[in-house]
């Protein structure tokens, strides 16, 4: 892989973000890729938006992505992958869960518009973005895996399906780094992404 990948992960505290970026950069590192990363947090340890430059090739000076250079934008919440669709690059992909968590929103002063939460946030990202959007429901399927908290997994077996890194490294890597109770549910979870985003591919 000469070229270099431009990850950006998008969502908001407590979600994941975080951990699913570094199993992103460990398994670029096991590929024997150059890696370089960097994260934004919010204000908020939950709730605050959260945001993860992954860049990984041959060699890579840089962590930050160049604004509308990303190939793959990966949204963990369906308001911050509309915040961030502008950043897929022509023929990138925003990859995106469907989940909707409004932000908490404080007192108002009199005659000031309180913020609306965007009803259809993919349907409208489509509207900005330069690339394909693939909404992916994975708080429906980490539900019925039986944990919430698979989210990540369920996104990082759909991005894999787009980049040419072995699976091996991945379930290796997910069997190292998620807690030793969760490893055959993270497994599973990363399976059900990946069905999901073979499907897409698939011709109507």
């Amino acid at each position: 892989m000469s070229e270099v990948v431009n990850v950006l992960i998008v969502g908001v505290g407590g979600q994941g973000v975080v951990l699913a970026s570094n199993i992103l950069c460990e398994v670029a590192v096991r590929a024997g890729l150059d890696v370089k990363k960097s994260e934004i947090h919010g204000m908020s340890q939950r709730g605050g938006v959260v945001t993860s430059h992954v860049r990984f090739g041959e060699r890579v000076l840089s962590p930050l992505i160049m604004h509308g250079r990303a190939d793959v934008v990966l949204g963990f919440e369906a308001a911050e992958a509309l915040r961030f669709a502008h950043e897929v690059r022509d023929g990138g992909l925003l990859l995106s869960s469907t989940q909707k968590i409004p932000p908490p929103t404080g007192p108002v002063k009199k005659k000031q518009k309180r913020p609306r939460y965007p009803q259809t946030p993919l349907s409208d990202a489509k509207q900005v973005c330069r690339g394909r959007v693939v909404p992916v429901e994975a708080d429906r399927i980490a539900a019925e895996l039986g944990n919430p908290r698979l989210t990540n997994t369920i996104l990082l077996g759909a991005l894999s399906t787009g980049l040419a890194i072995d699976d091996a490294l991945w379930t290796d890597t997910i069997r190292q780094m998620v807690p030793s109770k969760t490893v055959e549910l993270n497994l599973a979870a990363f399976a059900r992404g990946k069905e999901v985003a073979l499907s897409e591919r698939q011709p109507a």
